[in-house]
């Protein structure tokens, strides 16, 4: 006899109900018709900031339209493909709305974390850096796998990917990585991933194969909007171009299009070199200078008003904000928010959402003690 889910399924529609009655879908739609009718009408382009701006509004009502509208189909897809399993015993017809559980689930998640997004920046795109810390050259090949995990995470998402900078480490993995990653609320997501991220495994690269502990830290930044002003001076850039390094393929560049920045008064490097033109490699520079430069005006203005960054503390033992562990045993724990997974390969190949939103949970919650959650 199949199990019945009705009570976790009528849980579930109940929460989508609500966020549904929240959204005001009537009142969106009739926003919608507003600018519809006002892009229609002669003379809508003489102004073309006005009409960009109304244009961006409506394909954010629409998108916002387009999210109510499947979680209302997903929710009732469960509620009969659940009730049709049962009544014919069908474990087939079960396993799907299982899996339109799953779904339902995740999507009223998104929704109501989305709600808590109402950071100055937090609808924004996001620079995304990963750093080497305490554990030698290992630390590098920890640094790659973050790496690949955040790109897997953006593509589960569909987020476009702008890589600036990821040069190979000494003999393993890589030096650094900087990164653009461009999505809804991307800002605000990866909010959570900041701090220092701790592996511990059997070491590759350990004869004796002894079990070894290595650090990387994550740094996020949001992408300025252009009417945010900071100041930066032609007289205080250092410009450097050179030839990109890397391993082979096409995307190396074989043309001095590689570019470093340097902030003379701070000392702030930034470098570029994945895009194949010079121009665009500068272009990507000069946004995360502006980013880091407005950082760190925040923290100069007012210690207690960093809301931009959260204190990053020594990349290694101590400060570490989850920890990734391979061996003696399997599990990946947020040692903030007690959110836990035993899948550990699917944490690395880019399953982290789950610590995501435990994390913003926990901050709506004023940060009380970790309630301990499995996967």
């Amino acid at each position: 006899m199949l199990e019945s889910r009705s009570a976790e399924i009528e849980a579930l529609v109940s929460r989508a109900d609500e966020l549904v009655s929240q959204a005001s879908p009537d009142e969106l739609r009739a926003r919608l018709a507003g600018l519809e009718k006002r892009s229609a009408e002669p003379g809508f382009w003489d102004d073309v900031n006005a009409a960009r701006e109304a244009s961006a509004q409506m394909a954010e009502l629409r998108a916002e339209l387009a999210e109510i509208d499947e979680l209302q189909k997903i929710a009732a897809d469960t509620e009969a493909t659940h009730e049709l399993a049962l009544e014919a015993g069908d474990e087939e017809l079960w396993q799907e709305a299982s899996e339109l559980i799953g779904r339902l689930e995740m999507l009223i998640d998104e929704r109501e974390v989305a709600r808590w997004f109402d950071g100055e920046f937090d609808h924004s795109d996001v620079i995304v850096t990963v750093t080497p810390g305490q554990g030698g050259l290992e630390a590098q090949d920890w640094t790659e796998m973050l790496f690949t995990m955040y790109l897997k995470f953006a593509e589960s998402r569909g987020w476009k990917v702008d890589v600036h900078e990821a040069q190979p480490g000494e003999s393993i993995g890589i030096d650094r990585a900087v990164f653009t990653l461009h999505g809804r609320d991307a800002y605000g997501m990866m909010r959570a991933e900041q701090g220092v991220h701790r592996l511990v495994r059997i070491s590759p690269t350990d004869l004796k194969k002894r079990r070894q502990t290595t650090f990387a830290g994550v740094t996020i930044l949001p992408v300025l909007p252009d009417d945010v002003e900071v100041e930066i001076r032609d007289e205080d850039l250092r410009i450097d171009v050179y030839r990109s390094s890397g391993p082979g393929g096409q995307s190396v560049n074989t043309t001095d299009s590689a570019v470093r920045i340097t902030h003379i008064p701070t000392g702030i490097v930034v470098t570029c070199q994945n895009e194949k033109s010079q121009h665009k490699n500068k272009d990507a520079a000069l946004s995360i200078l502006r980013a880091r430069l407005f950082e760190r005006a925040q923290e100069e203005r007012a210690a207690e008003l960093k809301e931009l960054q959260g204190p990053l503390a020594d990349i290694s033992w101590g400060s570490q904000i989850r920890s990734y562990v391979l061996y003696p045993y399997q599990m990946v724990k947020d040692l903030r928010t007690g959110h836990e997974k035993g899948n550990v390969e699917a944490v690395l190949a880019g399953d982290i959402e789950g610590f995501i939103l435990a994390w913003h949970r926990w901050v709506a919650a004023g940060r009380p003690d970790s309630a301990r959650i499995k996967e």
